[in-house]
């Protein structure tokens, strides 16, 4: 992770052209993880209803106090409580002892409600003030559509319908990663460019933002865990809150709201692996204990 942000920041002049295949890359990683999916194991729990309240209602809350004294830090907070959960959360509960059911199933409803949700959120809050509220919402739900829930009908299809080619994509699932850090460097290279427009205007305002993503990050960590040890499932309660698709969550920012508040979920990268990575210590220090 770090040397792709750093290639994407050394070198951003010539990747961020490159920034138009990002939506692809995303689709194409959606749909490797969702082939690994099997419906019969999808138990919706109470759990996840509240974790889903705590995301749609807790992203509009958390925008409505900011939003008066910024709206760029507004945005960015915004969209670090909006986005879905990772699928490489499912490992890091792997690896902590979680229930791997339980959170691929929250996975997958954090995905589809940010289908429904985003097109109303980014239709009042983004830059397409120029058209109205419906052709904003329209235009929004086609691009996520294609982003987030056609892989998911594409997985279910080949699941069904063509076993042989699913078998193919299920023993090449590692291509997802190689996937994640192409477009790492790309949406770092765009991030930089946007910040690097903006000259120093708004190195204030990007400092905090760097701070609220950190805030942000550490309170649905925290919160997701109190809440998920309260239903037995601990782990997969903060995992499941905490980590964020963060390369989907910066090209939201990038083609929705101002560019600038993607530095929030760049910097919401760093925070949540720092604290994965001490989550994993942990572990295995309580391990070889």
């Amino acid at each position: 992770m770090p040397i792709a942000m750093l290639i994407g920041i050394v070198f951003y002049s010539q990747i961020h052209l490159l920034g138009s295949i990002t939506p692809y890359l995303v689709a194409v990683m959606l749909f490797i993880s969702y082939s690994s999916i099997d419906p019969r194991k999808i138990r919706i729990s109470r759990l996840h209803l509240i974790l889903l309240f705590i995301q749609v209602a807790g992203s509009a809350l958390i925008y409505l106090l900011i939003n008066p004294f910024s709206s760029l830090v507004a945005q960015a907070a915004m969209i670090c409580l909006l986005a879905p959960t990772a699928t490489s959360a499912i490992v890091i509960t792997h690896i902590l002892g979680g229930n791997e059911e339980s959170l691929t199933t929250y996975s997958l409803l954090s995905n589809l409600v940010v289908i429904m949700v985003a097109p109303f959120y980014f239709s009042f809050v983004g830059y397409r003030q120029d058209i109205s509220f419906l052709e904003s919402s329209w235009s929004i739900f086609y691009e996520v559509f294609f982003i987030l829930l056609f892989p998911l009908i594409l997985a279910m299809l080949l699941k069904y319908m063509l076993p042989t080619v699913h078998g193919y994509v299920i023993r090449h699932r590692g291509a997802s990663f190689y996937l994640w850090t192409v477009a790492l460097v790309i949406v770092s290279a765009k991030t930089t460019q946007f910040i690097i427009d903006q000259g120093t205007g708004n190195y204030k305002t990007e400092v905090l933002i760097g701070i609220v993503s950190l805030l942000v990050c550490v309170m649905q960590f925290v919160l997701g865990k109190q809440i998920g040890q309260r239903y037995s499932d601990r782990i997969a309660g903060g995992q499941g809150l905490g980590q964020k698709n963060t390369v989907l969550a910066i090209w939201m920012a990038q083609s929705f709201l101002n560019p600038i508040s993607s530095i929030g979920p760049g910097m919401y990268i760093v925070w949540q692996n720092v604290i994965n990575s001490y989550q994993v210590w942990k572990k295995n220090t309580e391990r070889i204990g």
